[in-house]
């Protein structure tokens, strides 16, 4: 055995930054392994909720929209449905030039949809000559939405 003795000199101004990156090393791993792993717990598959209710689901409640590209100008037509209903119909980022430009489109637009709140589905919707092309635009606008948020895609 040999009798030398080493000394080792630490100096607590570098042990103290070495312990603060190594912290901050452990925060950001698990800050990032939290935000990709994904949540499973607040996320309940459609097919649980229907076996809840006891209810056929014909939707996924939400807010659906579609773009709406009207000669350069777009609007989008924003549909709220909750499990069995059509709650909300409307036209989001309508500005003055489309409304000019198009005359038709909000009148046709509220006869839509007040025929839509009434029946519940887009069948059996009627609309005047006049507006043909217009309500053919939206009703197929409102559709697509519709068809994001049915309940069967998932299944």
């Amino acid at each position: 055995m040999s009798a030398k003795t080493k000394i080792v000199v630490l100096h607590m101004k570098e042990l103290i930054y070495t312990a603060i990156f190594v912290a901050l090393g452990i925060l950001f791993v698990v800050l990032l392994v939290m935000m990709f792993l994904p949540d499973k717990e607040n996320t309940p598959a459609p097919e649980e909720e229907t076996v809840e209710t006891g209810s056929a689901s014909l939707y996924i409640p939400g807010i659906y929209t579609t773009e709406l590209v009207l000669g350069n100008q777009t609007l989008d037509v924003e549909v709220i449905v909750d499990k069995t209903s059509i709650s909300s119909i409307r036209m989001v980022n309508l500005n003055d030039a489309v409304t000019t430009m198009y005359p038709l489109l909000e009148p046709t637009f509220d006869s839509i949809c007040s025929q839509v709140y009434e029946l519940q589905t887009l069948e059996g919707v009627t609309y005047s000559s006049d507006s043909k092309y217009t309500s053919l635009v939206l009703l197929e606008a409102i559709q697509n939405s519709l068809d994001k948020a049915a309940a069967s895609q998932t299944e």
